[in-house]
């Protein structure tokens, strides 16, 4: 602007020369930078009239000095936000705002893959198995105090060894004479049938169904040729002479008396009482 009349500051004339009104009075551009011009936030220094200035909020910069307060990208022509008065630009002002990952500390942006779990929240790639340290992602995990495992890694850590396959019991199982088992493996020795919730025997460190203990391992009672076995009503056996008997079997020849804990008299193959032997 130029005009005849003196500059209210300096009274320098101002005929012919570039000057700026402040409160309706002329000021000359150099008085108007030194008395008048607004403070840039940023480095404190005037906004002469001779700079672009940018204003938001009752505050102004220079267009230079409007960048963001995290990475210093200039904004005076990018979107922009403002957090605690300071100006920044989206992307550093949705670092600020978004969670930070439990293992590294940053931030993790909107859109990003990631987990939570017990109120802690990771990067998708932050998020590992204490053991191997392989990204977890989407499998099936598990935890020991503050560790999480993959599930490979806990079951080799932590879970029992079936004795059958010496593979990790996961889940259920079968507990005999103090060892694991998987359920499908503990089975009959003869047979295979799975043993669990069943009645069975040990003969010689191995495990027989009922029906199989009968007809392959256990001794045949010399009166009645059926199975002594550790099952029903044959639990007491009488041994003589290499021949077994079931103790309700043990009866005299002749006169059917019962002779298990009885005094007895063999003839050939016959078992008698002693008054019968004595005949």
């Amino acid at each position: 602007m130029a005009d005849s009349s003196n500059c209210f500051y300096c009274r320098e004339d101002l005929g012919g020369k570039r000057f700026v009104r402040s409160e309706g009075r002329p000021v000359c551009v150099r008085c108007h930078t030194k008395f008048c011009a607004n403070s840039c936030a940023e480095c404190h220094r005037p906004i002469s009239v001779e700079m672009k200035e940018l204003s938001h909020k009752g505050r102004y910069w220079h267009e230079e000095c409007f960048r963001c307060a995290k990475c210093y990208k200039p904004l005076a022509k990018e979107p922009f936000s403002t957090k605690d008065d300071r100006i920044m630009c989206g992307k550093c002002c949705s670092r600020e705002d978004a969670p930070r990952c439990h293992c590294c500390y940053k931030p993790i942006l909107a859109g990003t893959e990631s987990v939570e779990y017990k109120g802690n929240t990771w990067h998708d790639e932050c998020f590992t198995c204490f053991n191997c340290k392989r990204p977890i992602g989407s499998q099936s995990f598990l935890s020991k105090g503050s560790d999480t495992y993959c599930s490979p890694c806990y079951d080799k850590k932590f879970a029992k060894h079936c004795v059958g396959c010496k593979q990790p019991i996961t889940s259920g199982g079968v507990n005999y004479q103090d060892q694991p088992w998987h359920s499908h493996c503990f089975v009959c020795s003869s047979c295979s049938k799975p043993l669990a919730g069943t009645s069975f025997t040990n003969h010689q460190d191995q495990v027989f169904c009922v029906d199989c203990y009968k007809s392959s391992v256990a001794k045949k009672c010399s009166s009645c040729q059926n199975p002594i076995t550790g099952f029903g009503k044959g639990v007491n056996v009488v041994n003589y002479e290499g021949s077994s008997w079931h103790e309700y079997c043990f009866n005299c020849k002749r006169c059917s008396l019962g002779l298990a804990n009885k005094p007895f008299v063999a003839k050939g193959r016959d078992i008698l009482c002693t008054d019968c032997g004595n005949k």
